[in-house]
């Protein structure tokens, strides 16, 4: 639909002039003589802008700003004035006002004006009616899609965050697992108790019995008062259990005991407490070939999987990476200050293509990177990282797509870049964390870095975090 514009001025030449430039710029034209003629207009039919003259018969521009603005706050208003009375126009601006155009005019000028005014106003209201598809029907928790897979894991959560059972959530890294789980506590009878999650993996073993079940003072060197582990923290609530493939089986035990019992007892300790905590855990790893293997404990295994939830790759939800992608320019334009106003469809076609291997996590660390760098105010295919413009649209090269003619090829070259390229979404895919991105490869972390030395990806022990 064209933009419907209103113009109203007392001024018949200037009527006539702004209605003629307006409908060759393809807008929807409608005008009154003073102000009283344009609010009655305004609540017969809707329109997109208003032009308004500020010096007016029976109702002045600013009378006429102030009446529209009472029935419809969100009325897009621009104001004419004469040249050297500009504060006026300020003023108005002041009281809400979106700008303002001089007389005499400068088509350019004007033209600019209210296409920026128009675009800013789409805006708004594309940013609206996202917010109010993420908030109500898509999003639990900021747990955002709308493709037909997470339809299914979107049900399944109000199903079970009525019941206090015991879930594992399960998914490749970066899949979201913990906002899963957050959305099945804050969704369900428990949301006003605590939620409190623990990465199980990230705690050295000779302190996770006293950071799960807490210890008495002197119980242990350093133990100088008595400390409430994570458990009793959690009494009343959810507790989730991160990475829980990665427990030591001597705390298994112990874990075990506490969920089956529903009673801890801190390090130290000769009395037990007793707790109600709801458990979903969450890993990324095949519990049930780690039970086979021994190291995982199958009848915690079954205490654990009363209910498991699947939060799918995103490569599984390609319908979701356009209302991902703008979900994550709204939050990270609020985190870093910036105002970069859309994704070209350019810049989309690429995202889309992009496979992912980080999955949601690095789609969100893509989109605030181009938006930290962002100097314009759109997203374009220049402005998203280098590693997704070079490997999107295309798998790596297989040996059935290279063609070897009489000069024969540069095998050393093709592995190098092949080996590069896969590096590169791997460190990408783990935040930048070595012993995570050799994790993904399948690799030994001191192999890990001496790949990064040999392609200049960083320097090995300062470009990237090292974590656990």
């Amino acid at each position: 639909m064209k933009p419907r514009i209103l113009v109203v001025d007392d001024e018949e030449s200037i009527r006539e002039f702004l209605e003629i430039m307006l409908k060759k710029e393809g807008y929807e034209v409608t005008t009154a003589e003073d102000g009283q003629k344009g609010l009655d207009l305004t609540k017969k039919k809707s329109f997109d802008l208003i032009i308004s003259d500020l010096q007016m018969p029976n109702l002045t521009g600013m009378e006429f700003l102030k009446k529209v603005k009472e029935n419809d706050p969100s009325m897009l208003f621009m104001m004419i004035t004469a040249f050297g009375t500009t504060e006026t126009a300020v003023e108005a601006m002041k009281v809400g006002a979106y700008d303002y155009i001089t007389k005499p005019f400068k088509i350019d000028e004007v033209r600019i004006n209210i296409a920026n005014a128009l675009k800013s106003k789409n805006l708004e209201v594309e940013v609206r009616q996202l917010k109010r598809v993420l908030n109500q029907e898509y999003s639990f928790q900021n747990l955002v899609g709308n493709s037909e897979i997470m339809h299914k894991v979107f049900d399944m959560i109000k199903r079970v965050s009525q019941a206090p059972t015991n879930i594992l959530v399960t998914g490749e890294s970066g899949t979201g697992k913990e906002m899963v789980a957050k959305a099945i506590h804050f969704n369900g009878p428990l949301k006003d108790n605590p939620f409190v999650p623990v990465n199980c993996g990230a705690i050295p073993e000779s302190l996770m019995e006293s950071e799960m079940f807490g210890h008495k003072k002197g119980s242990f060197t350093g133990a100088v008062s008595d400390k409430t582990g994570l458990f009793e923290a959690a009494n009343g609530g959810t507790l989730f259990l991160d990475e829980i493939g990665e427990l030591p089986m001597s705390i298994q035990v112990k874990l075990l005991r506490a969920i089956q019992e529903r009673k801890i007892r801190r390090v130290g300790g000769i009395e037990d407490t007793d707790i109600e905590v709801r458990i979903i855990a969450a890993t990324n790893r095949d519990l049930q070939k780690m039970v086979h293997e021994g190291t995982f404990r199958q009848d915690l295994y079954y205490r654990l999987n009363v209910i498991n939830i699947k939060s799918p790759a995103l490569r599984e939800r390609g319908d979701d990476i356009d209302i991902l992608a703008k979900h994550f320019l709204e939050k990270c334009n609020n985190k870093l200050g910036k105002s970069v106003t859309s994704i070209s469809d350019e810049a989309m076609i690429i995202l889309k293509k992009y496979n992912y291997p980080g999955n949601v996590r690095e789609l969100e660390n893509i989109i605030e990177r181009t938006v930290a760098l962002e100097a314009g105010g759109v997203i374009l295919p220049e402005s998203l990282p280098p590693f997704v413009n070079t490997t999107t649209g295309r798998k790596l090269a297989s040996s059935h797509e290279i063609e070897i003619g009489d000069d024969g090829i540069d095998l050393d070259k093709i592995m190098g870049q092949i080996e590069k390229e896969l590096l590169i979404k791997a460190i990408h895919a783990a935040d930048g964390v070595k012993k995570r991105a050799a994790k993904l490869l399948n690799i030994s972390f001191r192999s890990m870095r001496y790949r990064v030395e040999k392609f200049s990806l960083g320097t090995a022990d300062d470009e990237f975090e090292d974590v656990g």
